[in-house]
């Protein structure tokens, strides 16, 4: 087996190629790069078998169909497979069938969240490639893995946080060693000081799909829920949509994997989930448009998806529409208030961006535009830990008698 299946980079708008094992950004017009690997040569030379008896540990099991050449490139905090919990206690309550509604929870993953998988994968390319300092604008969670991976590969990492960030996604990013910012302003305008940057510090932009290799890392959602299913697929997938590198690297994934010949049948529907007060890429499908124009005043408590402007709007909307899925956008109110019903009768703690995916089946099925005999499968992207929760109000005196009826 060859070290890596790589055969050259491809522009995502123009199709344009580009060698392999080189630093490369965005292509010459200003789009995400996409890996592009042998499929013929990995379908020879790869078996599920291998896969499934892989020793490496989480995503690293998928070592073919990623860009690593050098095993010691690859960076580990001891990833694990995220498991599919089902939800039997809200399911009928949301509009689903018994065991039709699955939750993959990210949220097991170094650093809580599903920001680990690109910015593992962004890390150790980086590595690979002799990079040592590197920039990213954020909203938490990608600066927590930025700071984890990049300190574990000896690495420089500089993170810009807008102001309002969750401070727990403040502090545990400087904590583990990241020189941190914040910006008074949104996610966009930290990317425009990163991008400003490159020439005058020197640093190696990370942003979502200004580099190839975050949605390779992505990517890994999808193929390691194929393996999970059995080599199968969920009907329709509900995703967290900010910059969208997850839904895009899924979709990649899916149709990698129908090439070797790993999947049969229909892929499934994708669903771009988005908050209210920030819904570019909803508002873009709805007008039957390419590509999303900035969403202006952009406020959400599900920080994570609150991405005014995505540089992969046209790779989210191509493979939703692809997908014969749809984008639809729900509301603060709305999520909050599943995200405590789930918890509250599942024991599954969510978080914001993960209930949103919840609320938009709900609203979904309202809306008829999916069945209840679908499989569905909700993406939580974050452990709900990281996330306001309200405070506990009820207390005991110790040194008074109890009145134990209270608890009747």
């Amino acid at each position: 087996m060859t070290d890596t299946f790589v055969s050259h980079l491809e522009c995502s708008m123009t199709g344009e190629h580009y060698p392999a094992g080189q630093v490369h950004g965005l292509s010459r017009v200003g789009r995400p790069l996409l890996v592009r690997y042998d499929l013929d040569a990995i379908r020879d030379a790869v078996s599920k078998d291998m896969i499934n008896q892989a020793a490496a540990p989480g995503f690293w099991r998928y070592a073919p169909f990623l860009p690593v050449t050098l095993a010691e490139n690859r960076v580990s905090l001891g990833e694990v497979m995220t498991p599919l919990i089902s939800l039997q206690q809200t399911a009928a309550a949301l509009g689903a069938k018994p065991g039709k509604l699955l939750v993959k929870d990210e949220g097991r993953l170094p650093t809580g969240s599903f920001k680990a998988r690109g910015l593992c994968l962004a890390v150790s390319m980086a590595k690979e490639l002799g990079l040592q300092h590197l920039a990213i604008p954020t909203n938490g969670n990608a600066g927590a893995a930025l700071a984890a991976y990049a300190r574990r590969a000896g690495q420089r990492a500089t993170v810009f946080c807008p102001e309002d960030t969750p401070d727990i996604n403040i502090r545990e990013i400087q904590q583990q060693g990241a020189d941190t910012w914040l910006v008074n302003g949104l996610i966009n305008d930290c990317g425009r000081i990163v991008g400003d940057g490159k020439e005058p510090v020197g640093w190696f932009d990370v942003s979502t799909l200004k580099e190839p290799y975050r949605i390779e890392g992505k990517k890994t959602m999808g193929l390691e829920l194929a393996e999970q299913l059995g080599w199968t697929l969920p009907d329709v997938i509900f995703y967290p949509t900010g910059g969208g590198t997850g839904l895009i690297g899924m979709w990649k994934a899916f149709h990698e994997l129908k090439t070797i010949g790993w999947l049969d049948g229909k892929l499934p529907r994708m669903v771009a989930v988005q908050a209210e007060g920030c819904a570019p890429i909803v508002n873009a499908w709805e007008q039957g448009e390419e590509h999303a124009p900035l969403w202006e005043n952009a406020a959400t408590v599900a920080a994570g998806i609150r991405v005014p402007i995505a540089v992969g709007d046209f790779l989210i909307l191509r493979a939703v529409r692809e997908s014969d899925g749809f984008a639809i956008a729900v509301s603060d109110e709305q999520l909050m208030t599943v995200r405590d019903r789930i918890a509250q009768d599942e024991g599954l703690l969510l978080c914001p961006e993960g209930a949103a995916t919840a609320a938009a089946y709900q609203l979904a099925r309202e809306q008829g535009l999916i069945s209840a005999n679908e499989t569905a499968v909700l993406f939580n992207c974050a452990t709900g830990l990281k996330y306001p929760m309200a405070p506990v109000a009820q207390t005991l005196d110790k040194d008074q008698p109890v009145d134990y009826t209270r608890f009747y």
